[in-house]
């Protein structure tokens, strides 16, 4: 923060979902954690975090789903919260109000999303000026999937995800993505994996799918789009392969789980073929909604400060 600049009372951050076009999944490593080769993209679906300065660490949440929320210290935004506040040397005391609108447990880093909003919102409440590298690094240490939300656009995650290179994307992407009820546990579905796979080889980026990411070919990518975990998302939750093929019916250029499930992703060809794709979902019985978002969209991102 500039030196003189009055300390906000409120600020409000936006963060986007994600989803992953490809996710390459190795064996475990000792650490309990897989080595990923993992290409986000951040889609137009967001949550919303504000934080105003309270007696202690306290959470409320709104929005579909918000029941399912934890609203303990469990919760990412809390625990970004405490760590920005660790690094340095003051209390955490903030009320964090989360908005959601990114589907609960469905494999579009929704959690991961509050986790960075409410650090990011946090630093500016605080007037604590973290470097962008340090809020980086408390955000790998909340999750693999935390840095991501920070940065948004388009990257390759490497490790178990949290080492960043940003990608180029020559154009838009149109996406549906399916609601599935009810959530599906990533380490169940990781555990799963290790079952169907005891003998994966290391994982790499699809040479096939960046090149249609930086020419902005929709159907080129259609054709590379992989997620390893699918075959372990679907052992766990069979009815998805209808929601699949549904999709797949009513015009999509690809269909695939979304990260761990159950939500699952839909490629279209343009706009317009989304909403028809989105239509045919809500009607099929498949799912429980259909959403339309595309991609690329920025990171977190703060929209009000007062």
């Amino acid at each position: 923060m500039t030196p003189g600049t009055p300390t906000p009372r409120t600020v409000t951050t936006r963060t986007p979902a994600k989803v992953n076009a490809q996710l390459g999944v190795g064996p475990a490593r000792p650490d309990g954690f897989h080595g990923l080769a993992n290409v986000f993209l951040a889609v137009g679906l967001y949550d919303t975090v504000t934080v105003t300065p309270a007696d202690g660490l306290t959470v409320t949440c709104t929005g579909p789903d918000a029941a399912q929320v934890p609203l303990d210290r469990t919760n990412l935004a809390a625990r970004a919260a405490e760590l920005l506040a660790a690094r340095h040397g003051i209390e955490p005391h903030v009320h964090i109000h989360i908005d959601k609108d990114i589907p609960v447990a469905g494999g579009m880093a929704g959690g991961s999303a509050d986790g960075a909003g409410a650090l990011l919102a946090c630093d500016a409440l605080w007037g604590t000026g973290t470097s962008r590298a340090e809020l980086l690094d408390i955000c790998a240490e909340l999750g693999s999937d935390v840095p991501f939300s920070l940065v948004g656009g388009a990257a390759l995650g490497t490790g178990r995800g949290e080492k960043l290179a940003p990608l180029d994307v020559g154009g838009t992407f149109h996406w549906v993505f399916a609601v599935a009820d009810g959530g599906l546990s990533t380490p169940a579905v990781y555990r799963e994996f290790d079952r169907l796979s005891p003998d994966a080889p290391e994982p790499a980026a699809s040479p096939e799918l960046l090149e249609a990411l930086r020419t902005g070919d929709a159907k080129a990518l259609a054709g590379a789009l992989t997620n390893d975990l699918q075959a372990a998302a679907l052992s766990l939750r069979p009815a998805l392969a209808d929601t699949l093929a549904a999709g797949t019916a009513a015009g999509a250029l690809a269909a695939l789980v979304s990260g761990s499930g159950p939500t699952t992703a839909f490629l279209c060809a343009d706009a317009q073929a989304a909403r028809t794709v989105a239509e045919a979902l809500n009607a099929s019985g498949t799912c429980r909604t259909a959403r339309v978002a595309s991609s690329p969209a920025p990171g977190a991102t703060i929209v009000a400060s007062a």
